[in-house]
């Protein structure tokens, strides 16, 4: 994200923090392995052939376009430090572009995709008894198709008309008014869930109703915690790369906004750490994925 990067000519006591390129190295094929990992995992288990795990899927397969691009970032990084590639070059601007909107469609389809796994949550929770009627197979499926295409144009954009303000300002104003959506629904779905469980706390204590209620709800409430640790994660890893670019729009040449500046490359770390993570918090919280992803990884037959 060179563009994202540049520094103005402001006198500052603060020094640009240097990010040794093995640890980007490091992280980008971790990152790279665990959500191919995750994403394998859905394909192979037919038990995870449901619109929650496809959504899930999309998210991990944005973390894979994510950790693949900043690897080969890093990789050309590498080649120009050593003198085989001119970092000002046509192709290699144009390949540094093609990266940069790889990156952009990857945070916007990160958002989209936690937007879906919310709706989706708050279908289960609250029309149980419609949700396979809702979400079906064949609308999870047009809803992807949406969003890729959606994310892929859009990163395209942003990147092409990065310069503008309007397109920063965009980009940011985007990532807050998600954000409030995404907020206020997971608030409005815990809202409701606490609700429903004092209703079924009503009930009798030997009806077999309350038994189903109960274990339907546990069922769907671990899932939408679930899911709320994984925003709440994204949100901690991405919003310094978001503030990064306030600065840059808001106070360009203030030496103290700068000094905040040269901690770009710790911000992109953390925004790569955010692949490594989601991955962990998919294996700790899901008893069905831990199960597949042990056979995948022991080589254990399918049945």
């Amino acid at each position: 994200m060179e563009t994202m990067n540049t520094t103005s000519v402001v006198q500052s006591d603060c020094p640009n923090v240097e990010v040794p390129v093995p640890l980007f190295f490091t992280i980008g094929l971790v990152s790279l392995a665990e959500n191919l990992l995750v994403v394998v995992a859905v394909i192979r288990n037919r038990n995870l052939h449901s619109p929650m795990y496809c959504f899930i899927c999309s998210l991990a397969g944005f973390n894979t376009i994510a950790s693949l691009t900043k690897t080969c970032e890093n990789v050309m990084i590498v080649f120009a430090d050593v003198g085989q590639l001119e970092k000002k070059g046509s192709s290699e601007t144009k390949l540094d572009d093609v990266m940069d909107s790889l990156l952009c469609m990857s945070f916007i389809g990160s958002i989209f995709s936690f937007l879906a796994i919310a709706v989706d949550r708050y279908i289960t929770i609250f029309h149980a008894l419609r949700y396979h009627n809702i979400m079906t197979m064949r609308r999870t499926r047009a809803i992807l198709v949406v969003i890729w295409a959606t994310c892929g144009v859009s990163g395209v954009l942003m990147v092409r008309f990065f310069e503008s303000m309007i397109i920063m300002v965009c980009f940011v104003v985007f990532f807050i008014i998600s954000l409030v959506i995404i907020y206020f629904l997971y608030v409005y779905m815990f809202m409701l869930a606490r609700i429903h469980a004092r209703k079924i706390a009503a009930l009798p204590t030997s009806s077999g109703r309350k038994c189903r209620g109960q274990r339907r709800w546990g069922s769907s409430m671990r899932g939408a915690l679930t899911l709320t640790i994984l925003f709440g994660t994204f949100v901690v890893c991405w919003a310094p790369f978001f503030l990064h670019l306030i600065i840059i729009m808001v106070c360009p040449t203030n030496p103290y906004c700068e000094c905040y500046r040269s901690l770009f490359q710790l911000h992109m770390v953390l925004l790569m750490s955010h692949a490594i993570i989601d991955p962990a918090i998919y294996a700790f919280r899901s008893a069905e994925l831990r199960q597949t992803f042990r056979k995948m990884l022991l080589c254990s037959n399918w049945k």
